[in-house]
């Protein structure tokens, strides 16, 4: 990836949490000033000690993002716990605090107050339209989603979501740094709760939870589904891709031959579960035994790694994401 034409430019993440962090590191690897605003100094101080450990990781395994040094990349990056001064002179705004629609409104009220007529306010909820907590707001127009996939370092997916009232060309901007900083942006046409990301995958919850509650695999055994099965190809090619690639004559020929039992499958899939009673405690049992609460961490750390080493692969074949 070449140098940002961002480079130099202040963006403000509000929000040290781990989403915070990872943005912070991105927008540093493409050479912008970042400021990470949080309301306690040793929240900031402990994202800057983690954001100096994992530059200097991937710095270690080839994978830093951008042409700049880990420790010139880290240099770019500032705290402060004065909100004020996060979003005076920045361009871009990234909101990364918990997913709560009160807190959210809280939040743009006070960017609406510090916010220029030319800053984008985007926010990272994995679920609520932004119209539901910018309406009101006097720099409406500029308000858009950026919905990230955890750890969005290590997954480049960006939902961009603008409100009924975003002005086109915040939402234009917006697709085209996401993309100049090296991640994969898609736009979401209209707003929908849980965007396409979610949806998507609360449908595959929905159906694995099922599956466990009727009997048909463990919950080890649907994951493996996703491990050694789905989650394989699609790392690769998509949904529509798969079905392409798996019919001699493509798409058409894909839907002659499954079309009418894809449908009848998912009539029979059932209701939607509510997610609590003997399921969950079958499932939270099972999880606790293939990873022990106390090995948590290790195991995040372990999938990190994992998801660096199918980074690594994928730039080596060339992909651009």
């Amino acid at each position: 990836m070449a140098e940002s034409k961002g480079s130099g430019q202040k963006v403000g993440i509000i929000g040290s949490g781990l989403i915070g962090r990872s943005f912070a590191m991105i927008f540093a690897g493409a050479g912008y000033q970042v400021t990470l605003f949080d309301i306690l100094e040793k929240q900031t101080t402990d994202a800057l000690k983690d954001i100096k450990q994992q530059f200097t990781k991937l710095e270690g395994n080839g994978l830093l993002k951008g042409t700049l040094s880990a420790e010139k990349q880290y240099s770019l990056i500032t705290v402060s716990q004065d909100l004020k001064d996060c979003v005076k002179g920045a361009t871009f705004i990234q909101e990364c605090v918990p997913e709560n629609l009160e807190l959210k409104k809280q939040i743009f009220a006070q960017l609406d107050e510090f916010a220029s007529d030319e800053v984008t306010l985007s926010s990272s909820t994995s679920c609520i339209p932004i119209s539901k907590f910018s309406e009101n707001l006097k720099h409406c127009i500029q308000c858009i989603v950026s919905h990230p996939v955890y750890p969005p370092y290590y997954v480049p997916l960006i939902e961009v979501v603008p409100a009924p009232w975003t002005d086109k060309s915040i939402t234009d901007k917006t697709m085209a740094m996401w993309d100049e900083v090296g991640q994969a942006p898609i736009l979401i046409k209209k707003e929908i709760e849980g965007f396409a990301l979610n949806r998507i995958q609360y449908a595959i919850i929905a159906e694995c939870w099922r599956l466990v509650q009727e009997g048909v695999v463990s919950p080890q055994d649907a994951d493996k589904v996703m491990t050694c099965g789905l989650g394989r190809r699609y790392a690769f090619i998509g949904v529509f891709e798969t079905m392409h690639l798996n019919a001699p004559n493509g798409f058409g020929q894909y839907l002659e031959s499954y079309a009418k039992g894809m449908h009848k499958i998912a009539n029979e899939m059932g209701p939607v579960p509510t997610y609590d009673g003997p399921t969950a405690q079958l499932i939270h049992n099972e999880m606790c035994k293939t990873i022990p609460m106390d090995q948590l961490q290790e195991k995040r750390e372990w999938r990190d790694e994992r998801l660096i080493a199918l980074a690594k692969v994928k730039k080596e074949k060339g992909d651009k994401y």
